[in-house]
C-alpha cells in the first residue's frame, strides 16, 4: 500500500532529484521503474503529476509479474513516467 502522504513525500523526493537511483535510495521498499508516458495506457491514472514526470502506481513487485493500478491498496512501487512534449 502507499498511502496518501508516502506518495506526497516520493513525489517531493521526485521534484527535487527525479532520478530512479536518488528514489531507490529514499524509498528502498518499493520498487521504482522507468518510461516515457507514451508507452502508458490512457486507462491508468497517474498518482501525480510533476513538471516533468508523471508517477502511476505499480503492483506485483513482491514476487508477481509487475502491473501498472489505479489501487494504491495494493501498490507496491512507482513508475516514472516522462512526460511527452506536447506537440
Amino acid at each position: 500500500m502507499i498511502a496518501p502522504e508516502r506518495l506526497s513525500a516520493i513525489a517531493a523526493a521526485a521534484r527535487q532529484a527525479p532520478t530512479l537511483a536518488a528514489l531507490r535510495h529514499s524509498f528502498a521498499d518499493l520498487h521504482f521503474s522507468e518510461c516515457s508516458e507514451d508507452d502508458i495506457s490512457p486507462r491508468f491514472r497517474p498518482a501525480a503529476e510533476l513538471a516533468q514526470h508523471r508517477l502511476y502506481l505499480i503492483a506485483g513487485a513482491n514476487g508477481h509479474c509487475l502491473e501498472l493500478t489505479n489501487d494504491p491498496a495494493i501498490a507496491t512501487g512507482i513508475l516514472l513516467a516522462a512526460r511527452a512534449d506536447d506537440e
